[in-house]
């Protein structure tokens, strides 16, 4: 993996608070086995902040607006904040299929397994609540606004499969990859050679923060898409 510049990822800072886009493949905390040269996020803000504390998660696949406190005080503001389900948060995901959600609600509730995975559990899970509203529609895939109210493992993932429109490339709740020859017509490939996916993960973006400093400025962060996902965006806009 080549060097990451953290200053180079930051889309919002005052004196107690930074915004980075995270990239895909990055893990927010350290993995309890690291490995050479695969930074966190958390370890590339300390060298930015020795202070600093990450104030939430997201899956190492997934890109996009991770909010970062510089101090105890501030994390401590920030941190109650999502524990008030006061913290706008805004996701975009392509997903398989056509959807018109018009704010789309999912109530169910969501329990961590051991595999890794999770499942809805109306017995042990916790309570997780998601809204949808569908962005644009192509021909086969949709993109989709996703707002979770909780801040479950995997909540939006689960949620849509729920909803029979698994995120692209989530193979672990039931996404399917994406092809050009699938939505380009006449798609010729070359000889001797294998097609790849448009995009290798699950396309899945933390797209926008509001939350308020410890002034009571809101603020607003909103974190441009990575190449992965532009790209594979761009292809539809321009196939599908």
């Amino acid at each position: 993996m080549k060097q990451i510049d953290l200053k180079n990822l930051i889309i919002f800072e005052n004196e107690d608070y930074f915004v980075v886009n995270k990239p895909p493949y990055v893990s927010t905390l350290d993995e309890r086995i690291a490995k050479e040269g695969k930074p966190s996020i958390i370890r590339l803000a300390r060298e930015y902040c020795s202070s600093a504390q990450v104030c939430h998660r997201l899956d190492k696949e997934t890109s996009g607006a991770i909010a970062i406190a510089k101090n105890a005080k501030a994390y401590r503001h920030l941190a109650m904040q999502f524990e008030a389900r006061q913290v706008g948060k805004i996701y975009h995901a392509v997903v398989n299929g056509i959807h018109n959600f018009e704010d789309v609600a999912v109530n169910m509730p969501i329990l961590p397994l051991k595999t890794g995975i999770v499942q809805i559990d109306y017995r042990a899970g916790k309570e997780a609540l998601t809204f949808f509203k569908t962005v644009k529609a192509f021909s086969q895939h949709t993109l989709v606004k996703c707002m979770p109210l909780t801040g479950r493992m995997h909540q939006i993932r689960i949620h849509l499969s729920v909803l029979k429109a698994p995120i692209v490339a989530d193979e672990l709740y039931g996404g399917k990859p994406i092809f050009l020859s699938e939505i380009k017509k006449r798609f010729k490939l070359k000889q001797d050679t294998e097609e790849q996916p448009l995009i290798k993960r699950a396309a899945l973006h933390a797209f926008s923060l509001i939350f308020k400093d410890l002034q009571g400025n809101e603020i607003i962060a909103e974190a441009p898409y990575p190449k992965d996902m532009e790209a594979l965006l761009n292809q539809l806009e321009k196939w599908a």
